[in-house]
This record gives structure tokens, sequence and C-alpha cells, in this order.
């Protein structure tokens, strides 16, 4: 699982790290507190060359009639994703990176309270989540939709949840883009041990209208 997001790259340094044409429309950075519907810095790869665009966070499948229309699509399993309706299509020729600086997730206290982990790179460098993404709608009111690929946790992370985003290392990025062949499907697995870092954060996050870089900060203990 994969349900909330920080981005706190300026764009320009991100167009300049995965060498990518940035789009006039770009959502703004830093946001501690990306959501699912709303949209989420991509990169992808069309006619030879990457571009940095704004996409729907929540992937349409085209029989969708309406932006609702059906369950909430923000991941896609990696075990699943090449058989599943929704998704096959695009993880064959659709793949895309989501650049992010962390993201959280929630264990339950004894009383069933929801308390917020935030996760990084271990080196705090910023991480290039596997992503699956498709056009919907007619021309006209064409919506860019796109998901995070998830996969069993590792043993570290298994503590706080045991799903985990697959993340794409650098020199794996053109694989995973469509650009060096076949292949991509290999990528599809949990970061080694050491590759992230978690902390807990105050449950301010728990509301997606919170904002702001103490979102992120270590709970005092």
């Amino acid at each position: 699982m994969c349900g909330r997001i920080a981005v706190t790259l300026p764009t320009d340094a991100m167009a300049q790290m995965f060498a990518a044409l940035p789009a006039n429309n770009l959502p703004k950075v830093p946001n501690f507190n990306v959501c699912p519907t709303t949209a989420v810095h991509v990169i992808s790869t069309q006619n030879e060359q990457r571009h940095l665009s704004a996409m729907r966070w929540g992937f349409l499948p085209q029989w969708y009639a309406s932006l609702s229309g059906g369950p909430l699509l923000i991941n896609a399993r990696a075990e699943t994703i090449a058989q599943k309706p929704a998704f096959r299509d695009a993880c064959r020729m659709r793949r895309c990176l989501v650049p992010v600086a962390g993201y959280y997730e929630w264990t339950k206290d004894a009383e069933g309270k929801r308390l917020p982990w935030y996760i990084q790179a271990g080196d705090g460098a910023t991480l290039a989540l596997a992503g699956v993404w498709q056009d919907w709608g007619p021309e006209h009111e064409r919506v860019r939709s796109a998901a995070v690929v998830t996969t069993a946790a590792n043993a570290s992370l298994a503590s706080v949840h045991h799903r985990m985003p697959v993340i794409i290392a650098q020199k794996d990025w053109g694989l995973w883009l469509g650009e060096e062949g076949k292949g991509a499907a290999t990528l599809m697995q949990a970061a080694t041990e050491d590759a992230l870092q978690f902390h807990r954060v105050a449950t301010t996050v728990n509301s997606n209208r919170a904002s702001g870089a103490d979102l992120v900060t270590p709970l005092a203990t």
C-alpha cells in the first residue's frame, strides 16, 4: 500500500534529475501531504522523449463511466499487474516513475488509533516509485491517470505495513520506462533491507488537509 506521499524536489531539479521535459501545469512543490485523486509528478517516455507531467493519482480503466465509476485504484499489485484487465496494457506499454521524497504508512495501537510513519531513502535521496499510467475519457475531457506499483514489503518494513512501493534504481530507469527493451518485470521486487529508513510522525498527517514540513518531523519519544 502507498496512500500518501511527500514531494519536495523543485520542479527544475526534478526535470534535470530525470532528463525530462517539464510540462507547464505541474503541481506546486514542496507538498508534504499529496493525497489520492490529486495531481502527482510523473516521469514517462513518449516518442523517445522523457516528460515530467502532472497525472491524477488514481488509475482510471477505460470502462469507468466517470471519475468515480469504480474502486479508487491508487496502487497496482506487482504480482498480478500483468493479468489484471485494468492494468495489463499499461504494464506493457505505459510504465512511469513517480518521484517522491518519501511516503506514509499507518499502524494501529491497542485502541485502534491510526499511527503514521514516514518512510524515505536511507540516504535521504529522491525515490523513483514504479508506476503505470493511461489516458481516460473523450479527447476534449482527457484525464491522464496513474497508479503506484506495490509488492510485498521487505522484512524491516513489514513491521509497519505488509506492502511497499516498488522502487526503481537510477540505473534501471530506462528499462522501466520502456527505453531499453524487455525485462522490466524483473524490477518489480522489494527494496533491500538497508534502502529505506522510517520513523513515527505526529497524527497531524492523518488529515488530508494538513500541510507543512512538520508533517515529516520525527515524533519526540
